[in-house]
């Protein structure tokens, strides 16, 4: 339900429209009480005062630990994510020590891949068959290459191991995003649970004023709302406007564009390297000759 949420509705939208739930049953509620029970006595103040600084504090104590625990899960993602994004420029910026034909073909199935892998983004469990397809052809365009010099073959030895940071990285970002699907139940009960207390004891809470009372409601209850929508957008670590963003491996993409003189890419580029053109300017020579 929070994932349907933060995918479908927009942030200020869900915001307002808790506030105003929130804000608004409880306003209804307090009415209701006041008609109800007239005349509240300072002794029900004072019961009512301790309740509500117990609970406070209880609820206060809780939701900052929930906060802190999905906070750091987003960290974890960003995290996660510089460092598939670091593994995939390098594989772009030493594609060019290759043969042209080899180059060709990498820098096409690198660019296919993080398209495909940006498109799965942000979708709720984070997985799509097309990016598992593009990353499968990345790596048969590094199985085709045959080194020839010493240094192709260190680079090759280096690809490798940058290939496979992308694709660990992919795993761990797809296997968070399926697992990592905010608090559990337990959790959820207990953090409505003591945010509806807090707001019940502001409700009963004996004012002489109406107005007075009203605006006490309204602030609680506008309070409970925002922290509410700050949980729902902090359960999920790779979806909402708070949750990691797919800006490392966008970079990959720009760096591929940029990359000066030697590849040119169509807008649909594929995975095979006939998506691809290299420029007629010659290439910097790896190796002369080995010694």
């Amino acid at each position: 339900m929070s994932a349907w949420a933060v995918t479908h509705i927009p942030p200020l939208l869900l915001l307002v429209g808790l506030i105003v739930l929130i804000t608004g049953g409880a306003l209804v509620l307090q009415k209701l009480f006041r008609r109800r029970f007239p005349l509240l006595h300072s002794e029900h103040n004072d019961v009512a005062k301790f309740t509500y600084g117990v609970i406070g504090f209880v609820y206060a104590f809780f939701f900052g630990f929930m906060v802190s625990a999905m906070w750091g899960q987003i960290n974890s993602a960003d995290a996660q994510a510089g460092v598939e994004g670091a593994a995939g420029v390098q594989l772009a910026r030493s594609a060019g020590i290759f043969s042209q034909s080899d180059e060709a073909r990498i820098l096409a199935s690198l660019l296919a891949y993080e398209k495909a892998a940006i498109a799965e983004w942000p979708q709720v469990g984070g997985h799509s068959a097309e990016a598992e397809a593009a990353l499968a052809d990345l790596y048969r365009a590094y199985e085709q290459i045959r080194p020839e010099t010493e240094v192709q073959k260190a680079f090759l030895s280096t690809s490798l191991s940058n290939l496979d940071k992308v694709s660990i990285g992919r795993t761990e970002r797809t296997s968070e995003a399926r697992i990592d699907t905010g608090p559990p139940w337990p959790l959820w009960v207990v953090f409505y649970l003591t945010s509806a207390m807090v707001l019940g004891t502001v409700i009963i809470y004996g004012v002489e004023k109406p107005l007075t009372h009203s605006v006490m409601v309204m602030t609680v209850g506008t309070l409970l709302a925002v922290n509410v929508f700050l949980v729902v957008q902090l359960s999920h670590p790779f979806l909402g406007e708070l949750g990691s963003p797919p800006q490392p491996l966008q970079e990959v993409v720009e760096v591929i564009s940029e990359l000066p003189g030697r590849w040119a890419a169509a807008d649909g580029a594929g995975s095979g390297a006939s998506t691809a053109q290299l420029s007629s300017e010659p290439r910097a020579a790896a190796s002369d000759s080995e010694s």
